[in-house]
């Protein structure tokens, strides 16, 4: 009899601790841990821009005329600056868009004096300014942006001037100038809506030449000769960028 009612109080213990004890949860129902991933935002490129820009600009060549003169012209660089507007668009890391420039130029180069008969004979050829348009294509890496141009440009001068040094003949003819354009640069966005640039741009010109009119003392019906009239430019620049 004391051995009966031993097993019922067991068996009623352990059924009290099953009845008590909650059943395990299973481990897809328990909450996975929350990870927190940084959101990258990559620099946009599209959209219109404005800005200015400053540099150097030269020449290269010298200057001859049908009578066997020739003339050297000064090769030094000068200062050149002003505006650009344009626009991108990116599809994915392609870049393209179109630009247009405008610069004034410092340049006066004037040329060594040759003796004649008349005098000491000085020749110049002022580049007073430069406009361009170009398409531009380049690859974006994130706020960096690797660019080549080409297009068109234009240069007003005075090309070229012969005058004597005592003063008692000048002639000149003044136009502008058309030509084509290539170049590249880098540019790095360093703001939102802010990006500075480094551009290399190269402007072939034609030859240029001048006819002295008839009746000319001396160096009448001579025609002056300008080869090699390209214009480089080296110049930093500054973008606000509508996105």
């Amino acid at each position: 009899m004391r051995v009966v009612i031993r097993v019922a109080l067991a068996v009623g213990f352990v059924g009290a601790i099953t009845v008590g004890t909650p059943a395990p949860v299973p481990a897809q129902y328990y909450p996975s841990p929350r990870v927190y991933v940084p959101v990258v935002t990559l620099f946009n490129w599209t959209g219109f821009y404005i800005g200015g820009n400053l540099g150097a600009a030269w020449t290269e060549g010298s200057v001859s005329d049908s009578f066997g003169n020739s003339w050297t012209k000064a090769q030094q660089a000068v200062f050149t600056g002003g505006g650009q507007v344009g626009a991108n668009y990116q599809i994915n890391w392609l870049v393209v868009g179109v630009e247009a420039d405008f610069d004034w130029m410092a340049n006066n180069h004037i040329s060594n004096a040759v003796s004649t008969p008349i005098g000491a004979l000085e020749l110049s050829a002022d580049d007073r300014w430069m406009a361009t348009l170009a398409a531009r294509a380049g690859v974006a890496a994130d706020n960096w942006l690797f660019y080549a141009k080409g297009g068109g440009g234009w240069v007003g001068v005075n090309n070229p001037t012969i005058t004597n040094v005592g003063g008692s003949i000048s002639v000149s003819n003044s136009n502008s100038n058309s030509g084509w354009l290539a170049g590249a640069g880098v540019e790095w966005a360093f703001a939102p809506n802010w990006t500075a640039k480094l551009e290399y741009d190269f402007l072939g010109l034609g030859n240029s030449s001048l006819t002295v009119p008839v009746g000319t003392p001396v160096i009448g019906g001579d025609v002056i000769t300008v080869p090699n009239r390209d214009v480089q430019t080296l110049t930093v620049g500054i973008n606000y960028l509508w996105h």
